[in-house]
C-alpha cells in the first residue's frame, strides 16, 4: 500500500510590529491579528524611537503605526524606515481624518492608511493587501487619488492645513497641544530658533495676523480633531 504524500508545510506566519502609544488599543489589535491565520504580532512598542530599535532585532514583515505619538510622528517614522529599511512596508492605523493624513503617509513611503473606527475585518483586509505588495486606501481616498491622477481634481490643497509641509504640520499640532517653543524644539530635535521660523511660516500660510491668533487657531483645530477621535 502506497503511503499518502506528505502535506506541504504551511508557510511561517507573517511577523508584525505594532507602534502605538495607547496600550489598550495595541493589545486589542494584537489579539485581532494573532487570531488571524498566517499573522502574528512579534512586538509592541509605544513610539518611533522604540520602533527603530526593534526593527533590526525583530525583523518584522510589516510595521503598523499610529500617526500621533510622543516624539516623532508616524509620518516621520515612515520616512526613517524608508531610509533604513526600504523594503519594509508600513501601514498606518489611526483615528485621524484620512483626507488630511493619507496622502502625507503615501508620500512619505507608507503603503496604506486606514482609520481605527473601520473595524477589525477591514483592518485585516488592509494588512493582507499591504503584505501582498499592494497599497490600501478607503474607497473614498482611492476615488480621490484616481481623480487627481486623471486630472479631474486639481492637485492643490483644499484647506490651508493641507498646504503645510509635514514639519510645519507637526509644529502646528504641538502648538495646538499647548507646548511652548522650547518644548517643541526638544520634541522635534530642532533649535528654538527653527521653531520660531516655522511659526512665522504658519502665520503666513494659515492667514493668521499674529502669534496669539495662530495659537488660538491651533488649539481649536486640535480640540476639534480630538473630539472626532
Amino acid at each position: 500500500m502506497s503511503s499518502k504524500p506528505a502535506k506541504p508545510a504551511a508557510p511561517p506566519p507573517k511577523n508584525i510590529l505594532l507602534v502605538d502609544d495607547h496600550p489598550m488599543f495595541r493589545e486589542g489589535l494584537a489579539t485581532l491579528l494573532n487570531r488571524a491565520p498566517g499573522l502574528q504580532v512579534s512586538g509592541q512598542v509605544e513610539d518611533a524611537l522604540q520602533a527603530l530599535a526593534a526593527v533590526p532585532r525583530l525583523k518584522p514583515d510589516l510595521v503598523i503605526t499610529d500617526i500621533s505619538m510622543t516624539g516623532k510622528s508616524g509620518v516621520e517614522l515612515i520616512k526613517d524606515l524608508r531610509s533604513l529599511h526600504d523594503k519594509l512596508p508600513v501601514l498606518v492605523v489611526s483615528m485621524h481624518d484620512e483626507t488630511l493624513y493619507a496622502e502625507r503617509v503615501l508620500k512619505a513611503g507608507g503603503r496604506g492608511y486606514i482609520m481605527k473606527q473601520e473595524g477589525g475585518d477591514k483592518i485585516l483586509d488592509a494588512v493582507r493587501q499591504v503584505l501582498a505588495g499592494g497599497i490600501y486606501l478607503s474607497a473614498k481616498m482611492q476615488t480621490r487619488a484616481i481623480e487627481r491622477f486623471a486630472g479631474r481634481r486639481a492637485a492643490v490643497p483644499t484647506t490651508p492645513i493641507e498646504s503645510l509641509t509635514d514639519r510645519e504640520f507637526e509644529v502646528f499640532q504641538l502648538l495646538g497641544r499647548g507646548l511652548a517653543t522650547r518644548k517643541i524644539a526638544e520634541q522635534l530635535r530642532i533649535s528654538p530658533k527653527t521653531v520660531e521660523v516655522y511659526r512665522e511660516k504658519l502665520k503666513t500660510k494659515l492667514h493668521q495676523p499674529d502669534g496669539t491668533s495662530l495659537l488660538r487657531y491651533a488649539v481649536r483645530w486640535v480640540e476639534t480633531e480630538d473630539e472626532g477621535s
